[in-house]
This record gives C-alpha cells, sequence and structure tokens, in this order.
C-alpha cells in the first residue's frame, strides 16, 4: 500500500544556505527507495481554519520504504540542514487501499464504538 512522508514546515526568510543544501540534496537520497515528491514546498489555498507555512508531500511504494528512508544514513545526515534552520512536523502516513470506501470504514467504526 502506497505511503506518504508529509511535512507542515513554517520556513521565516530569508533561508539559511543550508535549507538550499538540503534541498538540492534530498532527492537522491529518495530515489533508492522509491520515493517522489507530489507536493514540495506549496502554500496552499485555505478554505478553512487559519493556516501558516507550507506542505511537502512524499510518496513511497510502502510505508516500509519510507521508514527506511527516513531512517536511512543518507537522509538523516541532510535532515539538521532542514530541522535546525526551520521549524515544522513531518509524519508518515500509509495511503488507503485500492477501492477504499469511506461510507464503508464509517458504519464499521461506528458499529465498534457502539459495541
Amino acid at each position: 500500500m502506497t505511503a506518504y512522508a508529509l511535512a507542515h514546515l513554517r520556513p521565516q526568510p530569508p533561508l539559511h544556505d543550508d535549507v538550499f543544501t538540503y534541498i538540492e540534496r534530498i532527492q537522491d537520497t529518495m530515489d533508492p527507495f522509491g520515493g517522489r515528491f507530489l507536493v514540495h514546498s506549496t502554500v496552499p489555498e485555505v478554505v478553512e481554519g487559519p493556516f501558516e507555512g507550507v506542505y511537502v508531500l512524499i510518496e513511497f511504494p510502502d510505508m516500509d520504504r519510507a521508514r527506511d528512508w527516513y531512517e536511512s544514513d543518507a537522509y538523516q545526515e541532510i535532515l539538521p540542514l532542514r530541522t535546525d534552520n526551520i521549524e515544522g512536523t513531518a509524519v508518515l502516513l500509509n495511503g488507503v487501499p485500492d477501492g477504499y470506501d469511506a461510507a464503508a470504514t464509517a458504519r464499521a467504526r461506528r458499529a465498534a464504538q457502539n459495541a
């Protein structure tokens, strides 16, 4: 099942040069794990609630490869270039399987909650 690395970052200009070095090097850390950018530093169109910052969304073939990328020596080597200079949160998420049915999920969760 596809997995994602999602980051909500709150950069403050001017960006430190280390951030540009991080961006220049990140793709090489993702390639061995099948990672690809779906969203990169995109300012969202906010339709509900307050929001500050940008999003980054990276797709991986599965959670094992997403986790292996994040924990890899190559990524851990460059990670401080970002975390030392940009405040934010990053998470790894499983996607939903093909044929996912939100209504069926809601029914099952309702039944479990009411049991």
